[in-house]
């Protein structure tokens, strides 16, 4: 599941889109004779800051690239109303699908073969290879450029670590050390020490998250295109019995059980809340759209337990429609090389568009899972080291940390039916004291495998 911030940043966008389509995606060029390339850019009630970020940036390609004219649009990645979308003609010729969606969408031929010009621009082999995996075939030709990525963090507020007696330069590193500063914040300050997400899907994402900390496996691909659900395992059980414990006998969840990604970030931006598992990239939407104070703001990384222990990512992709021509795709790959990939690879790229987006006041420099080798990404943090606007050292656990982790990425099959599954789980758990666990996940096991197998 994507991290969902409520508002992209054009360019170092956050991972969700929303907002409503505009444009056809397939015009073949304006009055002056230039080929029109529609790119999904802005999410509706974007800020007035990202299209002035997005203007700067349009101007400088189109500066090197004259015979283009780009036009950003909004556009809202859905599911449900893809198919139509793209039998309409309707989707932008550049947008962006989350990780677990681009596996279904290139086994159905539905975006575009992009393999040659990722080989050609030279950098097929920098890519993280759980990343690239993410949008490989079985046969490794590749269907989009993955272009930004995140790793599960713990978030916690600075000032309840401060009010319950804790050091917030010294966060918890494992799981016991969390249940204990949760413990703390709760008794000390009276606000919810911890809390989950529990509903909207995003329960049984963050309970994914925390069970593959633990070593577990949720589901096993057969390498057939079939799957076998494996929720009911050990790590999933642990996670489910320490949200018990949290919840009733450390009384240090608050009263609060109806979480889901936006009503979550509230909670915490308003100090309600003194930690959450959350994607790493959200420090943006928690300062701009939910009002945090910066200097309340802390991550580390999520503890991970055991020898086959992970850190659940995700992120999205950047791809085309295989319906739009030949010179649509060669114009969409200098696109998106050059809006999405450059600043990654290249000095002058890098610093120039976080110069635009720190003269715009956006955020510059929020943690992210790099979709690049780690060389490559220390370098690119050197670049833009001039123009990053976060408080960096109170994300040091985080940076510290991340590098050692093994990422993980979310399973394939029937992703957010399963996660929907699974919120019905955490709810169970955290508002019935004598609830059932072994039963539950029995029952959510079934009832995924019924969902595989009918896929």
């Amino acid at each position: 599941m994507k991290s969902a911030a409520k508002v992209a940043i054009a360019s170092f966008a956050a991972l969700a889109l929303a907002g409503t389509l505009a444009g056809c995606g397939t015009g073949s060029g304006d009055e002056s004779g230039k080929l029109e390339l529609r790119v999904a850019t802005f999410p509706p009630g974007a800020d007035q800051a990202a299209y002035d970020a997005f203007a700067v940036q349009e101007k400088q390609f189109e500066k090197l690239n004259p015979d283009i004219d780009v036009i950003g649009v909004e556009y809202e990645w859905k599911a449900p109303t893809f198919a139509a979308q793209l039998a309409g003609g309707s989707l932008p010729d550049v947008f962006t699908v989350p990780f677990t969606d681009t596996k279904t969408l290139l086994e159905n031929g539905q975006l575009m073969d992009v393999t040659k010009e990722v080989k050609d621009l030279g950098y097929a082999d920098k890519f993280n290879p759980i990343i690239i995996g993410e949008v490989q075939d079985d046969d490794g030709n590749i269907f989009g450029f993955p272009r930004q990525a995140y790793a599960m963090g713990l978030h916690y507020n600075r000032d309840l670590f401060t009010a319950a007696g804790l050091d917030p330069d010294q966060p918890p590193t494992t799981w016991e050390e969390v249940r204990a500063d949760a413990k703390a914040i709760a008794e000390k300050t009276g606000k919810a020490g911890y809390a989950t997400m529990t509903m909207g899907n995003t329960g049984g994402w963050q309970l994914t998250a925390q069970s593959i900390s633990r070593g577990a496996e949720m589901q096993k691909d057969n390498g057939d295109g079939s799957y076998t659900s494996t929720l009911n395992n050990d790590g999933t059980k642990a996670t489910l019995e320490y949200f018990h414990d949290l919840r009733w006998e450390d009384d240090s969840m608050g009263d609060n059980f109806l979480l889901d990604w936006g009503s979550i970030n509230q909670e915490f931006a308003a100090g309600n809340l003194g930690m959450y598992t959350s994607g790493s990239d959200v420090y943006t939407a928690l300062v701009r759209d939910f009002s945090m104070k910066p200097e309340q703001y802390g991550l580390t990384v999520i503890p991970t337990e055991g020898a086959d222990a992970g850190v659940l990512g995700g992120g999205d992709i950047a791809v085309m429609s295989p319906k739009i021509d030949d010179a649509h795709k060669a114009a969409g790959v200098k696109w998106i090389d050059w809006y999405y990939m450059q600043k990654l690879l290249n000095k002058d790229a890098a610093q120039a568009d976080a110069k635009a987006l720190a003269d715009s006041d956006q955020a510059v420099g929020t943690p992210v899972l790099p979709v690049l080798d780690k060389a490559t990404y220390d370098q690119q943090q050197e670049w833009i080291k001039p123009y990053v606007n976060v408080p960096t050292d109170q994300m040091a656990g985080f940076f510290n940390g991340i590098f050692d982790q093994k990422p993980v990425g979310e399973f394939k099959g029937q992703t957010q039916p399963i996660y929907g599954l699974l919120d019905n789980v955490i709810q169970a758990v955290l508002t019935d004291e004598n609830a059932d666990v072994d039963a539950l996940l029995t029952k959510a096991d079934s009832d995924a495998q019924a969902l595989l197998d009918g896929q």
